[in-house]
Protein backbone atom coordinates (compact mmCIF):
# COMPACT_ATOMS: atom_id res chain seq x y z
CA UNK A 1 0.00 0.00 0.00
CA UNK A 2 1.56 3.34 -1.04
CA UNK A 3 2.46 5.74 1.73
CA UNK A 4 0.16 8.82 1.92
CA UNK A 5 1.75 12.01 0.64
CA UNK A 6 1.35 15.59 1.83
CA UNK A 7 -1.08 16.22 -1.04
CA UNK A 8 -3.16 13.24 0.08
CA UNK A 9 -3.34 14.78 3.54
CA UNK A 10 -4.47 18.11 2.10
CA UNK A 11 -7.18 16.37 0.08
CA UNK A 12 -8.58 14.78 3.24
CA UNK A 13 -8.28 17.72 5.64
CA UNK A 14 -9.31 20.70 3.50
CA UNK A 15 -12.97 20.70 4.58
CA UNK A 16 -12.30 19.93 8.28
CA UNK A 17 -9.83 22.85 8.32
CA UNK A 18 -12.52 25.17 6.93
CA UNK A 19 -15.03 23.96 9.51
CA UNK A 20 -12.49 24.57 12.27
CA UNK A 21 -11.87 28.07 10.90
CA UNK A 22 -15.60 28.83 10.92
CA UNK A 23 -15.92 27.74 14.54
CA UNK A 24 -12.80 29.62 15.61
CA UNK A 25 -13.80 32.90 13.96
CA UNK A 26 -17.30 32.73 15.40
CA UNK A 27 -15.87 32.07 18.86
CA UNK A 28 -13.54 35.07 18.51
CA UNK A 29 -16.45 37.30 17.51
CA UNK A 30 -18.37 36.10 20.56
CA UNK A 31 -15.52 36.41 23.05
CA UNK A 32 -13.43 39.29 21.68
CA UNK A 33 -16.20 41.50 20.38
CA UNK A 34 -14.94 41.63 16.80
CA UNK A 35 -17.16 43.55 14.41
CA UNK A 36 -19.25 40.88 12.61
CA UNK A 37 -19.57 42.67 9.27
CA UNK A 38 -15.87 43.45 8.96
CA UNK A 39 -14.93 39.97 10.18
CA UNK A 40 -17.08 38.18 7.59
CA UNK A 41 -15.71 40.46 4.87
CA UNK A 42 -12.11 39.65 5.82
CA UNK A 43 -12.92 35.99 6.45
CA UNK A 44 -14.04 35.45 2.87
CA UNK A 45 -10.67 36.76 1.61
CA UNK A 46 -8.86 34.38 3.95
CA UNK A 47 -10.96 31.47 2.64
CA UNK A 48 -10.40 32.58 -0.95
CA UNK A 49 -6.64 32.78 -0.44
CA UNK A 50 -6.51 29.37 1.24
CA UNK A 51 -8.43 27.71 -1.58
CA UNK A 52 -6.53 29.47 -4.37
CA UNK A 53 -3.33 28.10 -2.81
CA UNK A 54 -4.84 24.60 -2.76
CA UNK A 55 -5.89 24.97 -6.40
CA UNK A 56 -2.17 25.17 -7.16
CA UNK A 57 -1.13 22.40 -4.76
CA UNK A 58 -3.87 19.81 -5.38
CA UNK A 59 -5.68 20.86 -8.58
CA UNK A 60 -8.56 18.79 -9.91
CA UNK A 61 -8.21 20.11 -13.47
CA UNK A 62 -5.28 22.49 -14.04
CA UNK A 63 -6.91 23.78 -17.24
CA UNK A 64 -9.69 25.27 -15.10
CA UNK A 65 -7.27 27.67 -13.42
CA UNK A 66 -8.25 31.28 -14.27
CA UNK A 67 -5.87 33.39 -16.32
CA UNK A 68 -5.17 37.08 -15.68
CA UNK A 69 -7.99 38.25 -17.94
CA UNK A 70 -10.49 36.02 -16.14
CA UNK A 71 -9.27 37.24 -12.76
CA UNK A 72 -10.15 40.80 -13.86
CA UNK A 73 -13.62 39.68 -14.89
CA UNK A 74 -14.14 37.74 -11.69
CA UNK A 75 -13.01 40.72 -9.62
CA UNK A 76 -15.69 42.89 -11.20
CA UNK A 77 -18.35 40.26 -10.56
CA UNK A 78 -17.13 39.89 -6.99
CA UNK A 79 -17.80 43.58 -6.34
CA UNK A 80 -21.28 43.27 -7.85
CA UNK A 81 -21.98 40.18 -5.76
CA UNK A 82 -20.93 41.96 -2.54
CA UNK A 83 -23.14 44.94 -3.41
CA UNK A 84 -26.05 42.68 -4.30
CA UNK A 85 -25.70 40.69 -1.08
CA UNK A 86 -25.64 43.89 0.99
CA UNK A 87 -28.73 45.20 -0.81
CA UNK A 88 -30.59 41.95 -0.23
CA UNK A 89 -29.75 41.93 3.46
CA UNK A 90 -30.76 45.58 3.93
CA UNK A 91 -34.16 44.93 2.37
CA UNK A 92 -34.63 41.98 4.68
CA UNK A 93 -33.62 43.97 7.75
CA UNK A 94 -36.33 46.52 6.99
CA UNK A 95 -38.93 43.83 6.34
CA UNK A 96 -38.02 41.75 9.38
CA UNK A 97 -37.89 44.61 11.89
CA UNK A 98 -41.63 44.35 12.50
CA UNK A 99 -41.54 40.64 13.29
CA UNK A 100 -38.24 40.39 15.15
CA UNK A 101 -38.44 38.78 18.59
CA UNK A 102 -36.98 40.72 21.54
CA UNK A 103 -35.01 37.66 22.64
CA UNK A 104 -34.29 34.23 21.09
CA UNK A 105 -36.49 31.34 22.19
CA UNK A 106 -33.60 28.85 22.27
CA UNK A 107 -30.02 28.83 23.57
CA UNK A 108 -27.33 29.49 20.97
CA UNK A 109 -26.12 25.87 20.87
CA UNK A 110 -29.62 24.80 19.75
CA UNK A 111 -30.25 27.81 17.53
CA UNK A 112 -27.23 27.34 15.28
CA UNK A 113 -28.03 23.85 13.91
CA UNK A 114 -31.69 24.78 13.45
CA UNK A 115 -30.75 28.00 11.69
CA UNK A 116 -28.43 26.01 9.43
CA UNK A 117 -31.26 23.64 8.52
CA UNK A 118 -33.70 26.47 7.80
CA UNK A 119 -31.17 28.59 5.90
CA UNK A 120 -29.86 25.70 3.82
CA UNK A 121 -33.42 24.61 2.95
CA UNK A 122 -34.27 28.14 1.82
CA UNK A 123 -31.04 28.26 -0.19
CA UNK A 124 -31.82 24.91 -1.78
CA UNK A 125 -35.35 26.01 -2.68
CA UNK A 126 -34.38 29.31 -4.30
CA UNK A 127 -31.45 27.69 -6.12
CA UNK A 128 -33.61 24.91 -7.52
CA UNK A 129 -36.22 27.46 -8.53
CA UNK A 130 -33.47 29.29 -10.41
CA UNK A 131 -33.07 26.20 -12.58
CA UNK A 132 -36.82 25.53 -12.88
CA UNK A 133 -38.52 28.82 -13.74
CA UNK A 134 -37.52 30.59 -16.94
CA UNK A 135 -37.62 34.10 -15.50
CA UNK A 136 -35.32 33.07 -12.63
CA UNK A 137 -32.99 31.17 -14.97
CA UNK A 138 -32.46 34.41 -16.94
CA UNK A 139 -30.74 35.66 -13.80
CA UNK A 140 -29.17 32.53 -12.37
CA UNK A 141 -27.89 31.18 -15.71
CA UNK A 142 -25.18 33.86 -15.63
CA UNK A 143 -23.42 31.79 -12.98
CA UNK A 144 -23.26 28.78 -15.30
CA UNK A 145 -21.69 30.52 -18.30
CA UNK A 146 -18.02 29.70 -17.49
CA UNK A 147 -16.89 26.35 -18.95
CA UNK A 148 -14.84 25.71 -15.82
CA UNK A 149 -15.47 25.65 -12.08
CA UNK A 150 -13.00 27.31 -9.75
CA UNK A 151 -13.00 29.27 -6.53
CA UNK A 152 -12.69 32.61 -8.34
CA UNK A 153 -15.81 32.26 -10.46
CA UNK A 154 -17.95 31.54 -7.41
CA UNK A 155 -18.71 35.26 -7.63
CA UNK A 156 -19.86 35.23 -11.27
CA UNK A 157 -23.51 36.09 -10.68
CA UNK A 158 -26.12 38.52 -11.88
CA UNK A 159 -26.50 41.12 -9.15
CA UNK A 160 -30.30 40.71 -9.19
CA UNK A 161 -29.89 36.97 -8.64
CA UNK A 162 -27.77 37.67 -5.56
CA UNK A 163 -30.35 40.12 -4.18
CA UNK A 164 -33.14 37.60 -4.75
CA UNK A 165 -31.39 34.49 -3.41
CA UNK A 166 -29.63 36.00 -0.42
CA UNK A 167 -32.64 38.11 0.45
CA UNK A 168 -34.87 35.01 0.42
CA UNK A 169 -32.53 33.08 2.71
CA UNK A 170 -32.08 35.96 5.13
CA UNK A 171 -35.82 36.59 5.24
CA UNK A 172 -36.48 32.92 6.04
CA UNK A 173 -34.04 33.10 8.95
CA UNK A 174 -35.50 36.39 10.20
CA UNK A 175 -39.10 35.17 10.04
CA UNK A 176 -38.10 32.00 11.91
CA UNK A 177 -36.94 34.26 14.74
CA UNK A 178 -33.28 33.27 14.94
CA UNK A 179 -30.90 35.60 16.78
CA UNK A 180 -28.23 37.63 15.02
CA UNK A 181 -25.60 35.46 16.72
CA UNK A 182 -27.00 32.28 15.19
CA UNK A 183 -27.44 33.88 11.77
CA UNK A 184 -23.83 35.07 11.96
CA UNK A 185 -22.58 31.53 12.58
CA UNK A 186 -24.60 30.25 9.62
CA UNK A 187 -23.30 33.14 7.51
CA UNK A 188 -19.67 32.24 8.22
CA UNK A 189 -20.34 28.62 7.32
CA UNK A 190 -22.17 29.63 4.12
CA UNK A 191 -19.29 31.85 3.01
CA UNK A 192 -16.76 29.05 3.53
CA UNK A 193 -18.95 26.48 1.79
CA UNK A 194 -19.74 28.75 -1.16
CA UNK A 195 -16.08 29.09 -2.04
CA UNK A 196 -15.21 25.51 -1.12
CA UNK A 197 -17.76 23.80 -3.38
CA UNK A 198 -16.44 25.80 -6.35
CA UNK A 199 -12.78 25.08 -5.65
CA UNK A 200 -10.83 23.37 -8.42
CA UNK A 201 -9.17 21.01 -5.97
CA UNK A 202 -8.81 17.27 -5.59
CA UNK A 203 -10.57 16.22 -2.41
CA UNK A 204 -11.23 12.99 -0.55
CA UNK A 205 -14.13 13.69 1.78
CA UNK A 206 -15.40 10.19 2.49
CA UNK A 207 -18.59 10.16 4.54
CA UNK A 208 -18.71 13.98 4.55
CA UNK A 209 -19.89 13.77 0.92
CA UNK A 210 -23.21 12.49 2.30
CA UNK A 211 -23.49 15.18 4.97
CA UNK A 212 -22.04 18.38 3.53
CA UNK A 213 -21.84 19.68 -0.03
CA UNK A 214 -18.42 19.54 -1.66
CA UNK A 215 -16.58 20.18 -4.93
CA UNK A 216 -17.19 16.67 -6.26
CA UNK A 217 -20.95 17.23 -6.01
CA UNK A 218 -20.97 20.81 -7.22
CA UNK A 219 -19.00 20.03 -10.38
CA UNK A 220 -21.88 17.74 -11.30
CA UNK A 221 -24.28 20.62 -10.66
CA UNK A 222 -22.41 22.57 -13.36
CA UNK A 223 -22.43 19.60 -15.75
CA UNK A 224 -23.75 20.04 -19.28
CA UNK A 225 -25.40 16.63 -18.84
CA UNK A 226 -28.63 17.62 -17.13
CA UNK A 227 -29.33 14.04 -16.01
CA UNK A 228 -26.51 14.36 -13.46
CA UNK A 229 -26.72 18.10 -12.78
CA UNK A 230 -28.54 18.02 -9.46
CA UNK A 231 -26.93 19.12 -6.20
CA UNK A 232 -28.69 22.43 -5.59
CA UNK A 233 -27.47 22.57 -2.00
CA UNK A 234 -24.23 24.43 -1.41
CA UNK A 235 -24.18 23.83 2.34
CA UNK A 236 -25.75 20.46 3.18
CA UNK A 237 -26.24 17.29 1.14
CA UNK A 238 -29.39 16.54 3.15
CA UNK A 239 -31.89 18.35 0.94
CA UNK A 240 -30.54 16.88 -2.31
CA UNK A 241 -30.91 13.41 -0.80
CA UNK A 242 -34.40 14.15 0.50
CA UNK A 243 -35.69 15.69 -2.74
CA UNK A 244 -34.02 13.30 -5.19
CA UNK A 245 -31.37 15.60 -6.66
CA UNK A 246 -28.32 13.83 -5.22
CA UNK A 247 -26.53 12.24 -8.21
CA UNK A 248 -22.92 11.88 -7.03
CA UNK A 249 -21.27 8.51 -6.51
CA UNK A 250 -17.57 7.66 -6.08
CA UNK A 251 -15.72 8.21 -9.35
CA UNK A 252 -18.53 10.13 -11.04
CA UNK A 253 -17.37 13.38 -12.62
CA UNK A 254 -18.77 15.63 -15.37
CA UNK A 255 -17.39 15.33 -18.90
CA UNK A 256 -17.97 19.06 -19.43
CA UNK A 257 -19.31 22.00 -17.41
CA UNK A 258 -21.07 25.16 -18.48
CA UNK A 259 -24.24 25.82 -20.43
CA UNK A 260 -26.08 23.27 -22.55
CA UNK A 261 -26.83 26.20 -24.89
CA UNK A 262 -23.60 28.25 -24.83
CA UNK A 263 -25.06 31.18 -26.80
CA UNK A 264 -28.05 31.67 -24.51
CA UNK A 265 -26.12 34.21 -22.42
CA UNK A 266 -23.40 36.78 -23.16
CA UNK A 267 -19.82 35.68 -22.55
CA UNK A 268 -18.60 36.19 -18.98
CA UNK A 269 -16.26 39.01 -20.02
CA UNK A 270 -19.16 41.06 -21.43
CA UNK A 271 -20.22 42.32 -18.02
CA UNK A 272 -22.55 45.15 -19.07
CA UNK A 273 -24.26 42.95 -21.64
CA UNK A 274 -24.66 40.26 -18.99
CA UNK A 275 -26.33 42.68 -16.57
CA UNK A 276 -28.73 43.88 -19.28
CA UNK A 277 -29.51 40.52 -20.88
CA UNK A 278 -32.33 39.31 -18.57
CA UNK A 279 -34.35 42.47 -19.09
CA UNK A 280 -33.86 42.39 -22.87
CA UNK A 281 -35.11 38.84 -22.94
CA UNK A 282 -38.16 39.80 -20.90
CA UNK A 283 -38.86 42.74 -23.17
CA UNK A 284 -38.48 40.57 -26.26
Amino acid sequence: MPRPTGRDLLAVTVQPVLLLAVGTVHALIETRGWDPGQTIFLFQFAVLGYLVLLEHLIPYDPSWRPDRREWRWYGAYFVLTVLGGAAGQNVVLLAAAAVARPRPALPLWAEIPLALLVGSLASYAVHRAGHTYAWMWRLHGVHHVPAKVNVANNGVNHVADVVLSQGFVQLALALAGFSERAVLAVGLFTVAQGYFVHADIRVRLGVLNHVLAGPQQHRLHHSTDLSEAGHYGSELALWDKLFGSFTWRPGRAPQAVGLTEPHAFPATGRILATLASPWRRTAG
